[in-house]
């Protein structure tokens, strides 16, 4: 299938010079998807091509025969190129010298944004996007969306609705919809994400400790994360376990959604929740669906702040009396509007409603699983209201 992301990818190397930076959880279709735009495809993990890559910018440049006449300005790929240890030396001196010559997209599994702690020699070459599991919205359109940023309310297909539920938004488990090939599949990239991925650029060493809380955090996706309690229960430091969260989040396993408020230190000092990325592992369905929708708002924030239509972030809301809305997108620093994904409860919370009033929020959703669509526009309205997650979430990215 075709993704979003050759769409995006495409205008990006048609309007920009810069390099396109592409981060996203293992298998979930960067190398496919670049190949389809590559002239030139060379990946670190393969002997011959690293060898090339060894060999430095110039010589590169020459076996690609970036400086020949050609038709059109070709596009290099550079897969997993992070596993190199010199990889950001590397890619400034190719691009500073090829940059007329062609268009460079570089991927990896691990989060390519974690590595401009600290002052970053690439800035100004590269625009970094953010690639994510398939969606509802991403099923129903594949053309970007434009200023306006939200679309309209578009039906799902019932067998995509619930694949997408059953088996996650990883293109091949959705795509084959197969129960004992998903769970083959989800054991593999465990393994290969915590015994490669995780192996070969950190330096933890309990590897077999680092599986454990990796499956313990599976089962408390949507729940706060409280370091103390959690580190207790594994006979581990609370230092430890929050390097290692953090770990696990760097290379996409997880993400954390930390609370709201305007007192930037105060939010600080209030636990994050956790969520996985793979919501199909999630027994629960209260769980399984708040991590759905968690994991469809993540990719819209990031996607709309990619595109340049504004500053995005997903947070939540919590108060000293415990009342809680399970998230909040913030829209150039102010409140936008708020979510509480609920499985099938459809009365609504007056969470929402308290909620959007202290934030003056514009909307205020209690989306719900079980609904059937509605061919209506939710954010027509501006006090709280009861939608159905195939309207919601298909207007999103």
């Amino acid at each position: 299938m075709q993704r979003l992301y050759e769409i995006l990818l495409s205008k990006h190397l048609k309007t920009y010079r810069q390099m396109a930076f592409v981060s996203g959880p293992r298998q979930v279709g960067k190398t496919t998807t670049c190949r389809t735009l590559a002239d030139h495809y060379l990946s670190w993990d393969v002997e011959e091509h690293r060898r090339l890559i060894l060999q430095g910018p110039a010589s590169l440049g020459e076996a690609l025969k970036l400086r020949h006449l050609g038709e059109t300005t070709p596009v290099v790929v550079l897969d997993e190129l992070h596993k190199n240890p010199k990889w950001k030396t590397f890619l400034k001196g190719f691009f500073d010298l090829h940059e007329h010559d062609c268009r460079v997209i570089v991927t990896g599994s691990s989060r390519l944004d974690v590595y401009r702690k600290g002052g970053d020699s690439l800035m100004g070459r590269y625009f970094l996007f953010h690639m994510h599991p398939l969606s509802v919205a991403e099923l129903l359109h594949t053309e970007l969306p434009d200023e306006k940023i939200l679309r309209g309310p578009t039906p799902i297909p019932e067998s995509d609705w619930e694949s997408l539920l059953r088996f996650g938004g990883f293109p091949e488990p959705f795509s084959l919809c197969d129960p004992a090939f998903q769970r083959r599949w989800r054991k593999l990239r465990r393994q290969q994400l915590i015994r490669e991925d995780i192996r070969d650029l950190t330096r933890i060493e309990d590897l077999p400790q680092m599986e454990m809380t990796a499956d313990l955090l599976a089962e408390r996706s949507g729940d706060a994360l409280v370091y103390a309690n959690l580190a207790r229960d594994m006979g581990i430091s609370p230092h430890t376990l929050k390097s290692w969260v953090n770990v696990l989040c760097d290379f996409h396993h997880g993400f954390l959604v930390r609370p709201w408020h305007r007192n930037i230190s105060s939010a600080l000092r209030k636990e994050p929740k956790w969520y996985v990325r793979d919501w199909s592992a999630i027994d629960d369905a209260e769980k399984r669906f708040e991590t759905f929708v968690a994991c469809h708002l993540l990719k819209a924030v990031q996607g709309w702040t990619d595109l340049g239509l504004g500053d995005f972030h997903l947070r939540y809301l919590r108060d000293k009396q415990q009342r809680e809305v399970d998230f909040v997108v913030i829209r150039d620093g102010e409140p936008w509007f708020l979510v509480e994904a609920k499985h099938q409860n459809t009365r609504l919370s007056p969470t929402l409603d308290h909620f959007q009033r202290q934030t003056h929020a514009a909307h205020a959703f209690q989306v719900v699983e079980t609904l059937p669509f509605v061919d209506a526009d939710p954010y027509a309205h501006s006090k709280p209201r009861v939608v159905p997650a195939r309207t919601l979430l298909s207007q999103w990215l």
